[in-house]
């Protein structure tokens, strides 16, 4: 499974994805914290339409060789990876041990969807 090219596109699109549905959904915290909420949302919704431009081609590709749970699974272990590195770096919340928790959580999902 790991040698297929269709994974690999599917990977990289929702990679890509989660980052800009990552800064849509979270980043107005920290940069658009004094303005209006009407302006932190038409911001974001802004930001997410490059998001949903890579995620609906990617579950579109995927789809053609993943189940709808693995697809699901894979972009939830996809958007944690992400949101690690952006809460500790561009949000500067301090590491907690939970992330290692719901991370092993999200690797038995993993599991058990990919299982067979």
């Amino acid at each position: 499974m790991l040698t297929n090219p269709v994974l690999w596109k599917t990977v990289g699109l929702l990679c890509a994805s989660n980052v800009f549905m990552t800064f849509a959904w979270h980043a107005h915290l920290k940069e658009l914290s004094a303005k209006p909420w009407i302006v932190a949302a038409l911001v974001s919704w802004g930001v997410a339409l490059f998001e949903y431009l890579l995620q609906v081609p990617a579950n579109r590709i995927g789809y053609t060789v993943l189940t709808l749970p693995q697809l699901k699974i894979l972009q939830e272990t996809i958007t944690l990876t992400v949101f690690v590195p952006f809460a500790l770096f561009y949000m500067k919340e301090p590491l907690k041990l939970d992330y290692l928790w719901a991370s092993l959580c999200i690797m038995g999902a993993v599991y058990f969807i990919f299982r067979s």
